[in-house]
């Protein structure tokens, strides 16, 4: 049977995705495919590529060749049939002994593992087939070449972190504080943060290299920027933040947070507080807050709650052995708790000079 159009092919992906059950977006996801491209495959714009079609088929557990119009149900008359053929033998045993979410989140999930472990170039397909106990043809099924599983894996980071970011801050009051738990979640307290800190890293070093990963780097940081931007924008509005300008300021505060990320990661375990040694995840979350609060917070926003990502800090941060030596742990309770515990007896609220007298 003839391949079939792209416009064929389309109609029956969004077929698969209704089966699923799931909005678009959750399925790009689970395909580990940038949502945009999707989009556009859908709407006929762009041809999906084998790999991507690949990837559809096993998370929908069906035939990839009926996808591509090169193979038919049994019993199929051609257009007629109304639901998509179940995955063949051979797809049927991989999708059996795939984990829960799919072979091809596993394979990103030890990809971004083994990365944050060994770097992008010490990372072979052998080592990610042995980790996702299969074989490295399966890696090529899913995944052709080194440059789409970092893709993949840098897509998974973001995914990750944008689900904790939606979780985090739908219950802020403003966007002071939202923009303050944003800045919790990008510091490197936990192991699952620094893992993917170490994959953005290598992601850089790609992207000095290579001019695709570098257009992938681009795009991620318009992204990002972007994302802080509209918070400090919402700031302005609400009178929390002052008058400034948000794309220039969320430059600056990426910046400061990439910066000081690489020294926490640079630093052994347990460095850092004093002259000459490495940064900790509790400076770089003071360093990071404070200049919320000088460059960014409006007078009464910075006095009104120093303090409020106190549980955003308290979240991210490691419990038991070296936890009172996080800022403020041997005082206890909330405020306490806090990078930046604000103590209305102890100080005045921040006064910025651009707020006149």
């Amino acid at each position: 049977m003839q391949e079939q159009s792209g416009a064929e092919v389309a109609a029956r992906v969004r077929r698969v995705i209704d089966e699923v059950g799931c909005s678009q977006r959750e399925f790009a996801r689970r395909v580990v495919m940038d949502p945009s491209k999707l989009s556009r495959s859908l709407g006929g714009s762009r041809r999906f590529t084998v790999a991507e079609l690949a990837r559809i088929a096993d998370t929908g557990n069906v035939d990839a060749g009926w996808l591509l119009g090169t193979t038919t149900a049994v019993g199929s008359t051609g257009p007629a049939e109304t639901a998509p053929p179940a995955a063949t033998a051979s797809t049927a045993r991989r999708s059996a002994v795939a984990p829960e979410g799919g072979r091809p989140l596993q394979i990103v999930r030890e990809t971004v593992r083994l990365i944050a472990e060994h770097g992008f170039h010490a990372v072979r397909v052998a080592d990610i087939a042995a980790a996702c106990d299969t074989s490295t043809a399966a890696i090529h099924y899913h995944f052709p070449g080194r440059a789409e599983l970092l893709e993949a894996a840098v897509r998974w980071c973001m995914d990750e972190d944008t689900a904790r970011r939606s979780a985090r801050i739908a219950d802020a009051d403003d966007a002071y504080e939202e923009l303050r738990q944003l800045i919790a979640l990008q510091v490197p307290y936990t192991a699952q943060q620094r893992g993917q800190w170490l994959v953005w890293m290598d992601l850089w070093a790609e992207a000095a290299r290579s001019t695709a990963i570098g257009r992938l780097h681009a795009d991620f940081y318009r992204q990002w920027r972007q994302t802080v931007a509209e918070v400090i924008r919402r700031g302005i509005g609400q009178g929390v933040f002052r008058g400034v300008d948000p794309e220039s300021a969320a430059v600056r505060l990426t910046a400061l947070m990439d910066g000081l990320a690489a020294q926490v990661l640079a630093a052994a375990p347990g460095e850092g507080g004093t002259a000459g040694a490495g940064m900790t995840a509790e400076a770089m979350h003071t360093a990071c807050a404070d200049y919320v609060d000088t460059e960014l917070a409006a007078g009464a926003g910075a006095g009104r709650a120093r303090g409020v990502g106190a549980g955003a800090a308290a979240e991210n941060a490691p419990t038991g052995a070296g936890a009172a030596d996080r800022p403020g742990a041997a005082t206890g309770g909330a405020a306490a708790s806090a990078p930046h515990a604000y103590d209305p007896e102890a100080s005045e609220p921040h006064h910025h000079p651009a707020d006149g007298p």
